[in-house]
């Protein structure tokens, strides 16, 4: 019930009542590109156990937030899936990942799932970069497929093959290509780590181009940001 942690009114203390247990939040974030099964949740959060899993899906699902689906046959599996009003967390998980990139203890080079890094891609989109530039590109993390559609300065990312695409970014781990784009690594130099790049390389060029990580704030002192 709502206030059983604060006993507050605020709706930040309530949303926090609602996602602030650990995990919680990064479930959300794995469903944004679609619903997902159990063992596909567990894959994008390998430091999860069943256990915290379960119960975590199981709070979500009495909030209101997440739903179970059924999968027609052939596949005929049960999936999680997030509810309309959970799909308006995503402006709450972009803005609070804009917000803690500018903490210089923000470590980018850690590992992050395929999710994780779509979510990125709508989150430091810089529009007055892509002024004019139409583009679609695909983006394979293992086997898992997305698309992103660039138009009218705006970008649109979602799950599945990007037909016609001008580049195709593909590797094992989603951290290859986020070094590409946000370590603005040279692509020839993340070939060990299985990065792929078929396609226009300029346009591999111009889209790591709109993407780049805020100014860190200064530090003031030790221990204190």
């Amino acid at each position: 019930m709502h206030g059983k942690w604060y006993d507050d009114a605020c709706g930040t203390a309530f949303a926090l009542e609602l996602i602030g247990e650990r995990w919680s939040l990064l479930i959300v974030r794995e469903m944004m590109f679609g619903p997902r099964r159990f063992t596909d949740l567990r894959a994008g959060l390998p430091g999860i156990s069943a256990k915290v899993l379960s119960e975590r899906l199981e709070g979500l699902e009495k909030a209101g937030i997440v739903q179970r689906q059924l999968l027609p046959p052939p596949a005929a599996t049960q999936v999680y899936g997030l509810t309309e009003w959970g799909l308006m967390a995503d402006e709450v998980i972009m803005e609070l990942g804009r917000w803690a990139a500018h903490s210089p203890l923000h470590d980018p080079t850690l590992p992050l799932s395929a999710a994780s890094l779509m979510l990125s891609f709508r989150t430091m989109f810089d529009a007055a970069r892509a002024d004019g530039l139409v583009m679609t590109v695909g983006i394979r993390v293992g086997d898992e497929a997305f698309n992103i559609q660039i138009a009218n300065d705006n970008l649109h990312a979602a799950r599945g093959a990007a037909a016609q695409a001008e580049v195709t970014f593909s590797a094992p781990v989603a951290s290859a290509i986020a070094g590409a784009v946000y370590g603005k690594i040279p692509l020839t130099d993340l070939a060990p780590a299985g990065l792929q790049v078929s396609g226009d390389l300029g346009a591999a060029a111009a889209f790591i181009d709109l993407f780049h990580l805020p100014k860190k704030i200064a530090r003031r002192g030790a221990g204190t940001i």
